[in-house]
């Protein structure tokens, strides 16, 4: 048996070279990888795209079938544009990396041990193989077998998106509601840049001034800079051509482009996940020989961005028999989200912040609730987020009710409601704006 697994490990170790893989050849790889780790690897479909093309994910860490309370879930996802291919590729050499270095490297092993991985490395395998004749550019392949961006399909937080639901976009979704993420990437090409939340925008966010602000801007800032400053070349903020500079190698979504139905806004407004897109190569389906420097370039990078997800505060809400309690809404004062951040099923919240001193509030609908200082470290070398818990001594099973889930489409002028500060502003602002139209 222990010669089987080796001959196994061996063969799915060397099975990966630096080319293109196909959807065969892609799947073949994930289940020989699962075959040779299975203690350390969970291989499933989260659904089909439109040619009935599975959606393999592959999960690793020291629990892979199911969450485990106090393990953040992470994921990457690449080729949600069937034309950008590196991400793909790279995500390979990745679960290459992380299931040959686990038990030799003692930071691999920690990360593994303490954080849940879901790579996903094709969200479009239809793209990708519709995608004949490989190009720096533009092509075909961008889209889904239905002729739908992938990437402008998620339900959005600032205007009613009109676009079908497409069948990959509706499995990702599934997935995000049925796991509890923290963090995310989702890989691109066609530029060389980490681009962060907001993508779309309105006057409360700061449109007007040309960037759309989150709540939690500074984590995402910080996000963005993890990747770019451990990449190889990102953090110089070149670009790939020189009309397109980007300071640090980051941007927001938004100051680069407005962009409606993105699946890193979607993310960060219903899945509780922090999500930046990583714009990989500029040329968006290079020659297969670049391949190997492309991996070298993000491997540090791809590793640190991971142990991001042990930032901030984390913790679960009970009640007085120390049962948990799902859909509690936990937030830092002063990062309101439209739609509330709640607990799961096993009462369980994660929060991303960085080191300060934060107020925590804790509210069961329905009771009074709970503040609590933190003082939050930075521990994402520890791989464990700071550890604050929450009991409601007066709440019990048989008076707990299940809250609504979150409205399809929060739209963002809600949070000029939550700030009676904001709303004065916003109004002078449309205002000026409607102002200098009429004299235009």
């Amino acid at each position: 048996g222990a010669v089987g697994i080796l001959i196994l490990c061996l063969v799915s170790a060397a099975a990966l070279d630096f080319r293109y893989h196909h959807s065969e050849e892609l799947e073949e790889y994930l289940k020989g990888v699962h075959a040779a780790y299975p203690a350390l690897t969970h291989l499933h479909s989260i659904g089909r795209s439109v040619e009935g093309r599975d959606l393999w994910v592959l999960v690793l860490g020291r629990f892979p079938t199911h969450h485990k309370i106090g393990i953040p879930e992470f994921k990457y996802v690449a080729n949600m544009h069937g034309d950008e291919t590196v991400g793909r590729e790279i995500l390979l050499h990745l679960i290459d990396l992380l299931v040959t270095s686990y038990g030799r490297d003692p930071v691999i092993s920690r990360l593994l041990n303490n954080t849940r991985i879901h790579i996903m490395p094709t969200m479009n395998p239809d793209g990708f193989e519709a995608t004949e004749v490989p190009d720096c550019y533009y092509t075909q392949g961008r889209y889904n077998k239905n002729g739908e961006d992938l990437n402008r399909n998620f339900p959005d937080a600032f205007e009613n998106n009109s676009a079908s639901i497409q069948p990959e976009t509706r499995a990702v979704m599934d997935w995000i509601k049925n796991e509890t993420f923290v963090l995310s990437a989702n890989l691109h090409g066609g530029a060389l840049v980490a681009s962060y939340t907001f993508d779309n925008g309105n006057p409360v966010t700061g449109s007007l001034k040309g960037y759309s602000r989150s709540p939690d801007d500074d984590v995402f800032i910080h996000l963005a800079k993890t990747y770019s400053s451990n990449h190889a070349s990102m953090y110089k903020g070149t670009g790939c051509d020189n009309r397109q500079t980007f300071p640090e190698g980051i941007t927001n979504g938004y100051s680069w482009y407005q962009l409606e139905g993105g699946m890193q806004d979607y993310n960060y407004v219903w899945g509780q996940c922090f999500e930046i897109t990583l714009e990989l190569s500029c040329c968006k389906y290079p020659p297969a020989d670049q391949l190997e420097k492309f991996w070298r370039d993000n491997k540090v990078a791809l590793i640190e961005y991971i142990k991001q997800v042990h930032l901030g505060v984390k913790g679960q809400v009970t009640d007085k028999n120390g049962n948990p309690i799902p859909n509690a809404i936990v937030e830092a004062k002063g990062r309101p989200h439209v739609c509330p951040y709640r607990t799961n099923e096993q009462g369980e919240y994660f929060l991303l912040l960085l080191p300060g001193t934060y107020v925590i509030n804790a509210t069961v609908p329905g009771f009074k609730s709970m503040l609590k200082t933190v003082e939050i470290p930075d521990n994402t070398g520890n791989f464990s987020a700071l550890k604050q818990d929450f009991s409601f001594p007066e709440v019990s099973d048989q008076i707990r009710s299940r809250v609504a889930s979150c409205p399809k489409t929060p739209l963002y002028q809600e949070l000029a409601r939550a700030s009676a500060a904001v709303k004065p502003t916003v109004h002078i602002l449309v205002l000026m704006t409607i102002v200098f139209v009429i004299f235009k």
